[in-house]
């Protein structure tokens, strides 16, 4: 991983991470959510590699002031 792109947050659900990047994406914050789920035929490994929400450096602190603002995704 370049030292440029650093982890934004962690998930357990992949459904949230991208929903959450999804939020950053339209807000002019390029995201990647990544993953180590059997391209997501074993969801449940997010439990021991959670789900990555990667940002660039320079946006880290605008992604956090962005999402600490709307709070946590609802998953009902």
């Amino acid at each position: 991983m370049s030292d440029d792109i650093v982890v934004l947050r962690e998930y357990s659900n992949e459904a949230e991470a991208n929903l959450v990047a999804s939020m950053l994406e339209a807000n002019g914050i390029p995201s990647h959510v990544a993953a180590d789920t059997a391209g997501g035929a074993f969801p449940s490994l997010a439990l021991v590699f959670p789900i990555r929400l990667l940002v660039r450096r320079e946006d880290l602190e605008l992604a956090r002031e962005l999402l600490d603002t709307v709070g946590p995704v609802d998953e009902d």
